[in-house]
């Protein structure tokens, strides 16, 4: 696929899908740099790739956001790639009182520290004729899938007009920026974060009637990250068994 020796910054690197996104990306020959808080997790996917850089980091820090670059650039040099998946979540409803809270929270981590970290890439990129890669979610193009989680969606329909904006500046200069939105998929996320679980009740709505895998969506990241995809810009692509057509 072209993507020997890659610099790759995946975010979000401990579990689920920023796992099996670098882990596929080492695979395929690139150099990762694996991004998370969890440091026993993260040490256990680095164990799945090879001789990656790992870089512990809390994204709702800027300081630690700038330790992503200056590590990836004293280790390797350069970045080709950016991977931003990490994200977070939590419940409230408008009417709960402590709503500020939460959507300061959620904005910091799935859409702020998303362009910080991009804005300190980016000139690097640049220089590699690189691209970018947005995990966002179906919930940021759909209706509400659960009560009370209107602040993430809100975050990544914000992730998904911040590709189309950056695409769109970045395009002139040779480097590609789209966005991944995964439908419900098996991961530690419910765990993690309290999202409204368990992924089953989902099912029925989508259209295939199936939650996801998280190597489907490392699949559609490394097919956008390499040059058989070099036309394509400033796209979100569903990865979402049909939910999107299934709520239309």
């Amino acid at each position: 696929m072209g993507l020997k020796n890659k610099v790759v910054i995946v975010t979000g690197a401990s579990s689920g899908i920023g796992a099996v996104i670098a882990e596929e990306f080492s695979a395929e020959g690139a150099k990762v740099v694996i991004v998370g808080r969890n440091e026993a997790k993260l040490n256990h996917v680095a164990k799945n790739c090879n001789d990656p850089l790992i870089v512990y980091a809390d994204l709702s820090k800027d300081e630690d956001i700038q330790k992503i670059i200056d590590e990836t650039i004293d280790k390797f040099g350069r970045i080709d790639i950016l991977v931003n998946n990490a994200g977070t979540y939590a419940n409230a409803s408008i009417l709960s009182g402590n709503i500020m809270d939460s959507y300061d929270f959620i904005m910091r981590v799935n859409l702020r520290a998303l362009i910080y970290l991009t804005s300190l890439a980016a000139p690097y990129i640049v220089k590699t004729k690189g691209n970018i890669i947005n995990i966002s979610s179906v919930v940021g193009s759909i209706a509400p899938i659960a009560p009370g989680s209107f602040c993430y969606n809100v975050s990544k329909a914000g992730v998904n007009h911040f590709t189309t904006c950056i695409a769109t500046e970045l395009g002139a200069l040779g480097v590609r920026v789209n966005t991944v939105s995964p439908g419900p998929v098996y991961t530690e996320f419910i765990e993690n974060t309290g999202f409204p679980g368990p992924w089953d009740i989902y099912k029925p709505g989508t259209v295939l009637n199936r939650i996801s895998e998280s190597k489907e969506i490392a699949d559609m990241v490394l097919f956008l990250a390499s040059d058989k995809a070099k036309s394509i810009t400033g796209v979100n692509y569903l990865v979402d068994n049909g939910m999107t057509i299934k709520r239309s």
